[in-house]
């Protein structure tokens, strides 16, 4: 983080020093804060921290109340997601684990994408690193986790067409479908930044990419009462065809 992070590191001193209460083994930052995308304010703060007993109800009655005095007294708070893993079962990459992500508790597992974050350029930001506590993620693994993440979460997603008069989806569906192809095709995983530069090359509408990358990076201008609908258009008619063809060729590939 720069000078103009400020806001950012002091709300993360603040969340390490209420964590102690819960006495974590380890804090760990994926997503774009320890990719070295991130944008104070426009990023999420994407967390994990590792716990040594149980989650009980009394545990989880503390997560609450911390997640919820940060969001009433900092403005940042309402970026910062955390998954409380527990230290005996972290291999388990099918186990969903309490989570405080937009404004509430859900549970949901840590997905090989955000092992393999963690892997490769996770933050410590307190006690052990991840590769000393966290399984490795094989490619196979995450590969397939891709595939099944594009064609049957984000695929049927692109036929409902009220979702895509949002930003989100539209920001968020683009950039991880490159992030999917360069992952398949290369193995390797990508920020934000570099899936925009990708996009056009994939095929993606130019007018759409700039505007993902105004609203990330840059002054966004107002835009038309239509343009909300014609992106929505747009992003639709790319990404039903373009995820069709990717899945295509990786169970093509597989087959073979």
């Amino acid at each position: 983080m720069t000078d103009a992070d400020d806001a950012t590191a002091r709300l993360l001193d603040r969340f390490l020093t209420e964590l102690r209460a819960l006495a974590p083994v380890a804090v760990w930052a994926h997503g774009s804060l320890a990719g070295g995308d991130y944008q104070e304010g426009r990023s999420d703060l994407d967390l994990i921290a590792v716990l040594e007993d149980p989650v009980s109800p009394g545990t989880v009655w503390e997560v609450v109340r911390l997640h919820r005095r940060l969001r009433a007294e900092e403005p940042l708070a309402v970026k910062l997601h955390c998954s409380y893993l527990i230290l005996d079962n972290l291999a388990d990459a099918e186990r969903s684990y309490v989570t405080w992500a937009q404004n509430r508790l859900m549970k949901r597992p840590v997905t090989p994408v955000t092992r393999r974050e963690l892997h490769a350029f996770g933050l410590v930001l307190h006690g052990k690193p991840p590769e000393d506590l966290l399984p490795t993620v094989q490619d196979r693994e995450l590969n397939a986790f891709v595939v099944r993440d594009q064609k049957e979460f984000w695929r049927p997603a692109v036929d409902k067409a009220r979702l895509w008069t949002q930003d989100v989806w539209v920001d968020l569906g683009s950039v991880t479908f490159a992030r999917a192809t360069v992952t398949l095709r290369e193995g390797r995983l990508i920020s934000k930044r570099e899936a925009l530069d990708l996009l056009p090359e994939l095929g993606a509408p130019l007018d759409v990419v700039e505007d993902i990358r105004r609203r990330r990076y840059g002054d966004p201008a107002p835009h038309t009462d239509e343009w909300p609908a014609r992106r929505a258009e747009l992003t639709r008619g790319y990404l039903g065809p373009a995820i069709d063809g990717l899945v295509a060729a990786y169970e093509g590939f597989t087959r073979a």
